[in-house]
């Protein structure tokens, strides 16, 4: 099926930051998917360019091929609620694998063949698999949002092991993976995030310095430093693990930007959408300079974007929208 609708925009505002002599900007497209209000969200780019996303409201995996605007779409059961993919390229081509965050499992999708493997998780409390992220080996760490927990997946066998989050009510959210292989996580429900031990599956909680914080989502700079989005507090914020410090930055819009979908590029310039104002707008972050240097509104207004991956291979961030979009913002 053919998206009926394509908005782009090249918008950049420099009027209220000071440029960095490294300022990046970015040029915006959306295609709109063609199954209405389905929430089409966290989508990752396999190698042949195809955008695989899900459809968290009607239950599905979709792909979108940019070049014709043609979407395909792969039913889950009724109920899934799947939040999140990533995308693994064996000998037979493309491989998703997904969070069924309602039905308390991971899942296993061929595209090749039409079918899907689920591996439930081993604990009825870890209700509801969250996000996903690939260690350098394939496994996959993902977090247990309700459940609270962190788990391992072994891909090769199936395997799930999970790790309990000694704080009540964290809610483990956005998750991330050092150049060690160490994950880290966001706890969306404290003031805290989390550094796994892979070795020995023993965890470090480190408080941040409000305790009104509540971490969302998290990248990783070349650096090993770990960036946060400070959701309630509309704050950025860089944990240097090494020297154990902290330091953070107000958001542009203050306190009501709800900073959630982020991303950073081969260059280390962070991207971050503030989802409290509307449209939601991509504001640009120079690691070096540490300024903010770039506001780019999202054409749809976005409702609220939650989730990004950047495609190294074209300077592209792909990302999906609660007005029923999957965008691209390229990176200049």
């Amino acid at each position: 099926m053919r998206s009926k609708v394509i908005i782009a925009s090249i918008i950049t505002c420099m009027m209220w930051f000071p440029q960095s002599a490294t300022a990046q900007t970015i040029e915006i497209r959306e295609w709109l998917v063609p199954w209405s209000n389905s929430r089409p969200r966290d989508p990752f780019v396999d190698t042949s360019g195809r955008v695989w996303f899900v459809g968290q409201k009607e239950h599905y995996i979709g792909n979108l091929n940019p070049e014709t605007g043609k979407f395909d779409r792969y039913d889950l059961d009724a109920g899934t609620g799947p939040h999140n993919l990533i995308i693994a390229e064996g000998d037979s081509g493309s491989v998703v694998w997904y969070a069924g965050n309602l039905k308390s499992h991971i899942g296993r999708l061929d595209p090749s063949t039409g079918i899907i493997t689920k591996i439930m998780m081993p604990d009825s409390k870890a209700k509801d698999p969250h996000t996903l992220v690939f260690d350098s080996i394939g496994d996959i760490w993902f977090t247990v949002q309700g459940g609270n927990f962190i788990g391992k997946l072994t891909t090769g066998t199936g395997e799930v092991s999970l790790i309990a989050v000694p704080t009540k009510r964290a809610r483990p959210y956005g998750i991330v993976i050092n150049s060690y292989d160490e994950p880290w996580i966001a706890e969306f429900g404290s003031n805290k995030l989390i550094r796994i031990n892979k070795n020995d599956f023993t965890l470090e909680e480190i408080e941040l310095k409000n305790k009104e914080s509540r971490p969302r989502r998290l990248q990783i700079t070349s650096d090993d430093n770990v960036w946060y989005v400070d959701y309630a507090l509309g704050l950025l914020g860089r944990y240097e693990p090494v020297q154990k410090k902290i330091t953070e930055w107000k958001m542009p819009s203050g306190k009501k930007s709800k900073p959630y979908g982020m991303a950073v590029d081969k260059n280390d310039y962070l991207w971050i959408v503030e989802t409290g104002v509307s449209p939601n707008r991509f504001i640009g972050f120079d690691t070096v300079s540490e300024k903010f240097s770039s506001a780019t509104d999202i054409p749809s207004g976005a409702g609220t974007v939650r989730h990004m991956y950047y495609f190294e291979a074209a300077g592209e961030i792909w990302f999906g929208t609660d007005s029923n979009t999957i965008g691209r913002a390229k990176v200049h």
